[in-house]
């Protein structure tokens, strides 16, 4: 387990968006799940916000894998959700929950988060909010 991304789930599970920030690299380049990628982390904060207001999430079973160096790491986990504003793009959201195994793969230097990439079945959590 690589203590950075344990440090930044932990934020994350706790709403803590400036704690994941505090694990970012400067210049990270964030991965979104079917989207652009985002530079910095005035970008990754905006997106963070933006997720918050329209999701409630909590991660578990969650596994962190890393390399012997530390400098690459990825995790495995079940994401627990309610849908609470509509998204552009998306269905309408009703407060409906959902949950669907996701995984994120990092990038790191000097125990910092160079790289965010994040991957879920976008059509499974359509159809669980549908």
């Amino acid at each position: 387990m690589h203590p950075t991304i344990q440090t930044y789930f932990n934020a994350f599970n706790a709403g803590d968006v400036d704690g994941m920030v505090n694990c970012l690299d400067d210049a990270v380049a964030h991965h979104v799940n079917e989207g652009q990628v985002r530079i910095g982390k005035d970008a990754f904060r905006s997106f963070c916000q933006h997720m918050n207001e329209c999701y409630r999430e909590n991660l578990t079973d969650m596994v962190i894998f890393s390399n012997p160096d530390g400098s690459r790491a990825a995790a495995e986990y079940v994401v627990n959700g309610a849908y609470l504003k509509t998204d552009a793009g998306l269905p309408e959201a009703r407060g409906q929950n959902y949950q669907l195994p996701a995984g994120s793969f990092f990038s790191l230097s000097n125990d910092k988060i160079t790289r965010v990439v994040t991957y879920y079945n976008l059509a499974d959590w359509t159809a669980q909010v549908s």
